[in-house]
């Protein structure tokens, strides 16, 4: 297969692949791989798998293609094709929670020689960087990671990568309980998508969907969770898990799911949350998402403390922690300490009952969630937070008590307002 063959063969997977027949233009793409000795050619259409299997969740199979990308980018010896071989490798890893490796390749990416596509693609290695240290509970590198990631998207007029951080803040900030701004920025996202977005995937429209859901559920906002997350009966039909069944997005329809078991367990509805929690968790399995697993396991686990079915919840915790230890994930270890706590605090067993003490408190060091002004937990309670430039995290209340000029942490100048 020669090289104009090739690129229309690429073209027509991309136009069934953008009308929703997968496995079709699958089927092309991997005759193309078969059969074209166009190396450009099997890189371009080997980026387009490792694409495609992403938003399908099929990861091994991503890591798989990412792998050879990078033997066919070393073969075309161009920088930009190893720069975007290396961030896809570290996307699949990302994807499968080897977070460590993920930081590892992309710190290879921005270790390599100046390319034309560094500007272009810089930002996306930061955002997959931030990714990774949010899934260790790294919390200033990932604010970090996502600040740079924002500076390129802004200095590029990358609306697209800017959804996508947005997206990621709202997560961060979910995670360490300020839920204005857990609401905030998947907000913006959607604004992103409503006034930049109309030649875009529908993805971004529903992972905006999706991250306002949770951030509602949090606050309290049940009804407007359900809406954001539904399948769309209520006639608004732009809703998260709408998008992730029309587009076989797995990864999605576990996260919605998931979404849908919590907002069930937060009404008192657990007859309902116990078979979503199921059904998230089997697609967690399928897809490799172990982090996704922890948070279904620990949804479950508390749905069987508010059964008062102890010893389960325990069981489930043990499961949950053994995940949480293998991927590197602190604050779900420090929350399943802090569930252990309370269930042998009520047993009345004090030798276990100290060892997760110890071990909740030790979480806390190692996640530094904790403001260095007034030396109070962050992350126990809704909060509203400020980050500094240096991207440490404090209370804004402590920040505007105290009117402080430079970082508490690392006396570094907090004049020069952060972007997030």
């Amino acid at each position: 297969m020669g090289q104009d063959q090739t690129k229309q063969q690429i073209e027509k997977g991309l136009q069934l692949y953008q009308s929703n027949q997968t496995e079709k233009a699958l089927q092309v793409w991997m005759k193309v791989l078969e059969k074209s000795s166009d190396l450009m050619g099997r890189f371009r259409v080997l980026g387009c798998l490792v694409t495609a299997h992403s938003e399908m969740g099929r990861y091994k199979e991503m890591l798989k293609f990412a792998v050879v990308q990078i033997d066919t980018a070393r073969e075309l010896e161009d920088a930009d094709f190893l720069l975007e071989s290396y961030l896809n490798l570290a996307r699949s890893n990302e994807k499968l929670c080897e977070f460590h490796k993920t930081i590892s390749y992309c710190k290879t990416c921005l270790g390599l020689p100046g390319t034309r596509a560094g500007a272009q693609l810089g930002g996306q290695v930061s955002l997959s960087m931030g990714n990774a240290f949010l899934g260790l509970s790294v919390f200033q590198k990932a604010l970090e990671s996502f600040e740079k990631a924002l500076r390129y998207a802004h200095n590029n007029d990358d609306a697209m990568l800017e959804c996508r951080v947005c997206c990621s803040l709202g997560s961060f900030y979910a995670q360490v309980k300020d839920y204005e701004k857990a609401l905030f920025f998947p907000c913006k996202a959607a604004e992103l998508v409503n006034d930049y977005g109309k030649g875009w995937s529908l993805k971004y429209r529903a992972m905006s969907q999706y991250h306002m859901a949770v951030a509602y559920r949090l606050l309290g906002h049940l009804g407007s969770a359900m809406e954001c997350c539904e399948v769309g009966q209520r006639g608004r039909g732009q809703e998260s898990m709408k998008i992730a069944l029309q587009h076989g997005d797995r990864p999605l329809q576990a996260l919605c799911l998931l979404c849908f078991a919590d907002i069930h367990r937060s009404r008192g509805d657990l007859e309902t949350a116990f078979p979503r929690y199921d059904s998230a968790m089997s697609i967690m399995t399928e897809i490799g998402n172990r982090l996704g697993q922890v948070q279904a396991l620990l949804g479950v686990a508390k749905c069987w403390v508010a059964r008062k079915a102890l010893d389960k919840a325990l069981d489930v915790i043990e499961r949950a922690q053994d995940l949480a230890e293998e991927v590197g994930n602190k604050l779900s270890q420090l929350k399943l300490h802090c569930l252990s706590e309370s269930i042998y605090r009520s047993k009345g067993l004090q030798r276990e009952l100290r060892a997760h003490v110890v071990r909740f408190h030790e979480c806390v060091e190692e996640t530094e969630l904790y403001c260095g002004l007034c030396g109070e937990s962050i992350g126990e309670k809704n909060s509203r937070l400020q980050a500094l430039p240096c991207s440490h995290i404090f209370h804004l209340r402590c920040l505007q008590n105290n009117g402080t000029r430079s970082c508490p942490n690392c006396r570094r100048s907090s004049m020069k307002p952060g972007f997030v």
